[in-house]
């Protein structure tokens, strides 16, 4: 994966970057040693590495401002980072760059109940949202995998989902405001603690931006009521294919589950030795789980359970307990550390129309022989967001290279059959280069445009989300 040339003249300005970075934050949130800085030299995409000049962790709105003033009039790059938990590069920095972490900005600001919203500071992490409403029987609705570590700042610069997004909907269906840093440190308000702001949608505008327009350090959230009751299915099938087509004939049903969740056999067998849910042997599993009344649960899981019968599942296994729910739902939630524990993997995340989840399997399969390396698929079917894991050997010359050739042909593949290169993990470095695929010269000129508006200099998340080439050419003007 190609980086930019570093800028010689701010490296060699190193010094008199942090000496000034220094002046605006306490001592100990300026990370300067070439010891310290290795804990930000990636991200979840650690097969690429590159230290940063430095890293700084403000704890206000205020330490931002001040941050990006100096980084401003200074020309240095900055890369937002939340907790370091993206797929896609999104916060690996350059070599002539400032990380800027939230993780010290992790406060409640706010709770209304009555309103039902809660403001708090990006840099909380997403469970913890929900760990502070519990209480009063609400919780906040995306749900990501890696939800006891990623950050909200991170959540919104992805647009973010999870297991129950099928229901209540991405990030920037449960974003009603935020509080952000221009990169020349201007502070703005966007949206608030209302359904729906007046004037242009700056917000659809910055959710889903993968910090390339501002950071984010506040953020108004939606919050709801928890339901009566959740019941899950589990149901097993002999073929990917026959899984996809249950997910396909549910939705074309008119039932909305909070959630339907896709194993295959590799991750079904790696969750079972890892976390032992007690999942049947088959090739493809999935978990449809509904939300309401006793009486709403049984008339969904009626119309679930028909159609599953009529595809002849080799198990279907229906909760009776909290018990039986958790460990229903304990290998999916375990599925990529289990997936971890038995090669290195590449996680892609393309979205496709649900009703080409059958074709899409097979094609993956193809595409797995042809390249001779590995895939295993665990994904978000309600809403067609797809998360194969390339197997690959990260010690063997070459097996990189062939993973992201494979990688790439799976994302183009989701593109033809009608969908897009990413539904969570937002494009970073992984996907710059396919950009191409997806939007011709006029539409990314537009993109590229408002970036130009909120950051003229272009420092803001460098080497992300656009061919690089062009990227390049809007930094130097």
């Amino acid at each position: 994966m190609d980086m930019p040339t570093p800028d010689a003249r701010i490296i060699a300005r190193k010094d008199e970057l942090v000496t000034r970075l220094r002046g605006v934050l306490p001592g100990d949130a300026v990370i300067a040693d070439g010891y310290e800085i290795k804990a930000y030299e990636c991200d979840a995409l650690s097969a690429y590495r590159c230290p940063p000049l430095c890293a700084v962790l403000p704890a206000t709105t205020q330490e931002v401002s001040q941050v990006l003033k100096v980084c401003h009039d200074l020309g240095v790059p900055v890369v937002p980072r939340g907790a370091g938990t993206s797929l896609a590069g999104g916060a690996l920095p350059t070599a002539d760059s400032v990380i800027l972490g939230v993780g010290r900005m992790n406060d409640v600001i706010e709770t209304d109940y009555e309103n039902r919203i809660i403001r708090v500071q990006s840099g909380r992490t997403n469970l913890s949202v929900t760990d502070a409403v519990e209480d009063e029987d609400f919780f906040y609705a995306p749900d990501p995998s890696s939800q006891l570590a990623c950050a909200i700042a991170g959540n919104i610069a992805m647009n973010s989902g999870g297991a129950h997004c099928l229901k209540y909907g991405v990030t920037t269906n449960n974003l009603l405001g935020v509080t952000m840093v221009l990169m020349n440190g201007e502070i703005v308000e966007i949206g608030g603690a209302h359904l729906d702001a007046g004037g242009y949608d700056l917000l659809g505008l910055i959710c889903g931006s993968e910090g390339q327009l501002g950071v984010v350090t506040e953020a108004t959230l939606r919050i709801l009521r928890k339901p009566e009751g959740a019941r899950p299915v589990l149901i097993g099938f002999d073929s990917n294919e026959v899984a996809g087509a249950c997910v396909s004939d549910i939705i074309k049903a008119g039932v909305l589950p909070v959630a339907i969740e896709f194993m295959d056999r590799p991750c079904i067998e790696a969750t079972e030795a890892f976390a032992k849910p007690g999942y049947p042997d088959c090739e493809a599993l999935l978990i449809v789980e509904v939300e309401g009344s006793d009486s709403e649960i049984d008339s969904q899981l009626s119309v679930i359970k028909s159609i599953a019968q009529s595809l002849n599942p080799i198990e279907l296994r229906e909760s009776k307990s909290e018990e039986e729910s958790a460990k229903i739902w304990l290998g999916r939630k375990s599925a990529f550390g289990a997936m971890g524990q038995i090669n290195d993997y590449m996680c892609l995340d393309g979205t496709i129309p649900v009703s080409e989840l059958p074709f899409v399997l097979r094609r993956i399969g193809e595409m797995s022989k042809q390249y001779g390396l590995g895939v295993g698929n665990v994904f978000h079917a309600g809403d067609g967001n797809m998360h194969p894991l390339i197997l690959y050997d990260a010690n063997k010359d070459g097996d990189l290279e062939i993973a992201e050739a494979f990688g790439a042909e799976v994302l183009k593949l989701c593109v033809e059959v009608g969908g897009c290169l990413t539904g969570e993990h937002g494009v970073g470095i992984e996907k710059r280069d396919l950009m191409t695929v997806q939007f011709d010269p006029v539409d990314l000129e537009i993109q590229m445009a408002v970036k130009d508006v909120f950051d003229p200099k272009w420092l803001l998340n460098p080497a992300k989300v656009f061919p690089l080439d062009s990227s390049a050419k809007r930094r130097a003007g």
